[in-house]
Formats: structure tokens, sequence, C-alpha cells
């Protein structure tokens, strides 16, 4: 009867904790925090200095909407090139995988481009109010946006390496959720800022 104990099979291991996700959720939620109150001291600004009667952009300032549009369109394509990423290593096609997230790199790069020609058009003084506030809210976007390229370059490596495949791709998801909060932060700048003046 002992024997037929020791027959078994060994129970099943234990689910991972899925440290990584969890971990880049929570970093995600406090950075998206992070600009929310950024845009909600920009937004109580301008609402003051309008109520008052005066202007809220110096004169000879502007902020065009065309880069910050074309910046607004291209982070939506890098969503959907991130998330094609993420389906192609869950089907372990390596070279789609590879190509979407040369893709999302790109159209980080290409948002980085978009809003310092942004910046250029604006022609406004960071000694200004409204200059500071601006700078502020999109200077910390444009770090997310930065810190987002690096976790995904660094999780194009680990896929190189092999790390992830169909079982496994915590990491680019993880990438992906980072990635994601990044676009909706840009949406809400977006609005904010550049729509709504």
């Amino acid at each position: 009867m002992a024997d037929a104990a020791l027959a078994l099979p060994p129970a099943p291991q234990p689910a991972r904790p899925r440290v990584l996700l969890v971990g880049t959720a929570l970093v995600a939620a406090g950075a998206f925090m992070a600009i929310v109150g950024l845009v909600g001291v920009y937004i109580s600004a301008r609402t003051n200095a309008l109520a008052t009667g005066g202007t809220w952009l110096p004169a000879g300032s502007s902020i065009p909407l065309t880069p910050g549009n074309m910046a607004f369109a291209t982070m939506l394509l890098s969503g959907v090139s991130m998330w094609w990423a993420v389906d192609a290593v869950g089907k372990n096609d390596r070279q789609m995988a590879y190509l979407a997230l040369a893709l999302t790199i790109f159209f980080g790069i290409a948002v980085i481009n978009a809003t310092s020609f942004l910046y250029s058009q604006m022609d406004l003084a960071v000694s200004s109010t409204p200059g500071v506030l601006i700078f502020a809210v999109t200077g910390a976007h444009l770090a997310m946006i930065i810190l987002g390229l690096v976790y995904a370059a660094v999780m194009t490596f680990r896929t190189l390496g092999g790390e992830y495949h169909g079982r496994d791709r915590e990491g680019l998801t993880a990438a992906a959720l980072f990635w994601y909060v990044t676009i909706a932060a840009h949406a809400v700048i977006w609005l904010a800022i550049y729509v709504t003046k």
C-alpha cells in the first residue's frame, strides 16, 4: 500500500506570481496620476486666468493643433503595433514580434519628434505661467514615453534572447500595459492642452 502512494505523480507547481506585471501596473498608475495631477494644476491656473478677464497665453504665443494631433495619432498607432507584438509572441511568431516592437519604438521616437516640433512652434517662454505648466506637463509625459521606450527595448532584447514565447509573455504584456497607460496620459494632455488651449 505504501508503494502505491509513492507512485502518484508529483503535485503541480504553484502558479508563479506575476510580480513584473503587478509592479508595472503600480508604477504606471502612479505615473498616470502624476500626469493627471499636473493637468489639473494647468486647468485650474488657466480657469483662474480666464475668470479674471485676462488671457491665458501671452501675446504672440499659440499652441498649434496639427503637431499635437499628429503625435496623438502616432501614439494610437503605436498602441496597435504594441498589441501586435504581444499577439505575435503569443503565437510564437518571432519575426512579426520583432517587426512590431521595432515599429512601436519608431512610433515612440516619432512622438518625441512631434512634441519637440510643437515646442518650436509654440514660441512660449518657460518663464511665463502657461509656459512652465505646459512644459512641466508635456515634459513629464516625454519622460514617461522615454521610460516606455526603454522598457519596450529591454523586452525586445529579452524576446530576441528567447525568454518570451507563447506560454510566457509576462514581460511583454507588462511593457504593453505601461505603454497603454502612456497613451491614455497622452489623450488627457491632448484634450486638456492641445485642443481646449
